[in-house]
């Protein structure tokens, strides 16, 4: 590898290993003022790794980081920040009882004396909102956001440090092609401000838009930084996959002609108007729309997790009181929601404790029979190829890809007629998309009816066979087989049809 000199960033053969398992092996890199540095990667390769090594969450195994020409020891993050290294995480770190200043201010708070300067960091709070174009109140309580205004908290709560380095892990995966705009136009203020950006996306389109060099992970192995300039989306996919990689997407399939879910005039107090709409066995149908348009909502309103205020639920022909995800699970009906670590998953316990977490009772007869959940657990970490040290390993030590992984095989443990799918493959490598799509295609093969809520036009075109349009809490237009096309989706999503 090539040195460059008055590196403002040096590694240095940087190790890490967790119990015995070498997840980062011999990285070196130089990172110069004001450059936006790519790291790539499919889950698992040491991405998010490498960067909580910098970030103070984790301390290397072996190794060395340079900064500013002198070694430092980085032990925890608040040490980052007093170096200048603020990090945007793929995961949001909030704290959903406190209010977004609150949040942006915990561990810094401008203070008089004991006494906290509340309005003053309301007021930079508000500055700090306003340079992200989004109209969230500084007093807003976490709790109350959506997921992608979660993510704009992050990002204010990064720039409130002014830090040297900011480190942004898939930061756009949850926001709106507006939200993404406006974003990309804050990084490049902040590149004529000389702030040095290391940036992971598994879109590799904002890679090539926003980033002057890349590294590539493979399996913790460092194997090239390269110019963008000098290679395209094709080369960046063969460098992290180590192949070539087949059609992404696979063959759509008919559905039956038996409806399994209907949802008549369901509305809630807030946002849901008047849903209306079927679902067949065997179909992947997919939900579109803009952030904020309800699919989320909708989905939690099926499954019993928020009241509807009128309406109905029928499930394979009859109604179904559907009050609590209780009552949605004896139904059969399965969601895996967008926010699996807020709402999924749990992060402290193993892979095995967390897939049989909601259907225990198949293992429960008098006692737990352990035998019987962990051959369970390992079958599904052979059918989804879930990369883990063992069944007991954290799920906060694996990558994201293999947490919703392990998310998937969760609700698949409940052997579910009906799933509800929200973003799944949000944060998640091409390849590891791949495996995915082609599990769900095999569900919808066998029968199981999937719906799909997805951000990304590319996955909603590519899978499904009918497509919803929603937009502030209706349902605002149907497309089905051919006639789905990504203009229409566009124009139906913003109100211009």
């Amino acid at each position: 590898m090539k040195r460059r000199a008055n590196a403002l960033l040096a590694i240095r053969h940087i190790h890490k290993e967790f119990s015995g398992v070498r997840v980062l092996n011999d990285i070196n890199m130089d990172i110069q003022t004001g450059e936006v540095f790519g790291i790539l990667g499919e889950n698992g390769a040491g991405k998010s790794t490498l960067l909580k090594v910098l970030c103070g969450i984790y301390t290397p195994t072996s190794g060395k980081i340079i900064l500013k020409g002198n070694e430092v020891s980085i032990q925890t993050p608040m040490e980052a920040k007093k170096l200048g290294i603020s990090m945007i995480p793929q995961e949001f770190n909030l704290i959903p009882t406190l209010s977004v200043f609150e949040n942006i201010f915990l561990g810094s708070e401008i203070k008089r004396g004991v006494l906290l300067k509340k309005e003053e960091m309301r007021i930079r709070t508000r500055s700090l909102l306003e340079e992200l174009k989004t109209d969230l109140s500084p007093d807003a309580l976490i709790e109350n956001l959506s997921v992608a205004e979660k993510q704009m908290v992050e990002i204010a709560k990064a720039l409130v440090h002014e830090s040297d380095i900011l480190i942004m892990d898939e930061p756009t995966t949850v926001l709106t092609n507006l939200e993404v705009e406006i974003l990309f136009e804050l990084i490049s203020r902040l590149k004529k401000k000389n702030v040095t950006m290391l940036f992971i996306s598994h879109k590799l389109n904002e890679v090539k838009r926003l980033c002057d060099r890349i590294l590539v992970l493979r399996d913790g192995d460092q194997i090239c930084i390269n110019e963008v300039k000098d290679v395209d989306e094709q080369d960046m996919v063969k460098k992290m996959v180590g192949r070539e990689l087949s059609q992404v997407f696979p063959p759509k399939s008919s559905p039956g002609d038996e409806v399994v879910l209907g949802v008549e005039n369901l509305s809630d107090a807030t946002l849901l108007k008047d849903i209306h709409f079927h679902l067949k066995r065997g179909e992947l149908l997919g939900f579109s729309g803009l952030i904020g348009a309800g699919r989320t909502e909708l989905a939690e309103c099926i499954m019993g997790l928020r009241p509807k205020t009128s309406g109905d639920i029928y499930v394979n022909g009859e109604k179904a009181q559907i009050r609590s995800s209780s009552d949605a699970l004896a139904h059969k009906l399965g969601y895996l929601s967008e926010d699996r670590k807020g709402k999924g998953l749990l992060m402290n316990f193993g892979i095995t404790e967390n897939i049989s977490l909601i259907s225990l009772s198949k293992y429960n007869h008098w006692f737990i029979n352990k035998k019987k959940e962990q051959q369970s657990s390992k079958k599904f970490i052979e059918q989804f190829n879930i990369k883990a040290a063992s069944l007991t390993a954290e799920l906060e030590y694996l990558s994201g890809g293999n947490q919703q992984k392990v998310y998937l095989s969760k609700w698949m443990d409940t052997d579910p007629a009906i799933l509800i799918l929200d973003e799944p493959t949000r944060g998640i490598d091409v390849n590891a998309k791949k495996e995915i799509y082609y599990f769900i295609h095999s569900l919808i093969t066998q029968g199981l009816s999937c719906i799909l809520i997805s951000s990304e036009l590319e996955e909603i075109l590519g899978l499904c066979t009918r497509v919803l349009v929603m937009r502030e809490g209706r349902i605002t237009g149907e497309m089905e087989g051919r006639h789905i096309n990504e203009e229409e989706i566009m124009f139906r999503a913003a109100g211009v049809l």
